[in-house]
């Protein structure tokens, strides 16, 4: 089984990409959704955070506006809700995995926004970064609500740099020039991965 990491700063076109890795039917993890669910779910997760954190939670909920205000700018609590969430994440991750490959599975996509900052590369065969322009970027995120330029910096600020994700990955896709060329050359990735792993096979 191929395990590929698809990463990418905030406003790349990430989400977009995870998606249409499903429409071709290449199972995909996605690291986000599961913080949403543990945040939602998970009561012993609430209990944490709640200890923590104490005035992002009530009753049964997370407040996570109160919650990303809390660790905004402020690495030590960013670090506990990291101890607090990742470890749960990666599990599932691990979940996952070991489901696919009793399925046999080809390929799979782990999508992991902190991909590098987190060593997750080392988990993965080969990581996939979804980049475009700083301009459009930027135009992507600040019309998400919420948000404003002081919050945007911040999360730039704690991802590492487009530049250096495009020097590391195996494969970059450029997500600006529209989300027909995006499919076209995800599309490829998957077929040539397909084609090496029919290679393979055949020459064993």
């Amino acid at each position: 089984m191929i395990v590929l990491g698809l990463t990418g700063s905030i406003g790349m076109g990430k989400s977009t990409a995870a998606n249409m890795f499903r429409a071709m039917g290449v199972p995909v993890h996605d690291a986000d959704a599961t913080v949403h669910d543990l945040l939602a779910n998970d009561r012993g997760v609430r209990a944490r955070i709640a200890s923590r954190f104490p005035n992002v939670v009530s009753g049964d909920a997370v407040d996570r506006q109160a919650l990303g205000a809390a660790v905004f700018g402020n690495p030590k609590a960013r670090h506990d809700l990291e101890n607090i969430l990742h470890p749960l994440v990666r599990q599932s991750a691990d979940r996952f995995l070991r489901k696919h490959r009793l399925l046999r599975t080809a390929l799979v996509v782990l999508d992991i926004p902190l991909l590098y900052e987190t060593g997750g590369e080392a988990r993965v065969d080969a990581v996939v970064v979804v980049s475009a322009p700083a301009a459009l970027q930027r135009r992507r995120v600040m019309s998400r609500p919420g948000m404003d330029a002081e919050r945007f910096a911040g999360i730039l600020a704690s991802q590492l740099p487009d530049l250096e994700k495009r020097r590391r990955a195996e494969f970059v896709v450029e997500t600006g020039l529209g989300k027909a060329y995006t499919f076209v050359k995800l599309k490829r990735i998957v077929q040539a991965i397909r084609t090496a792993q029919s290679g393979s096979r055949g020459s064993a």
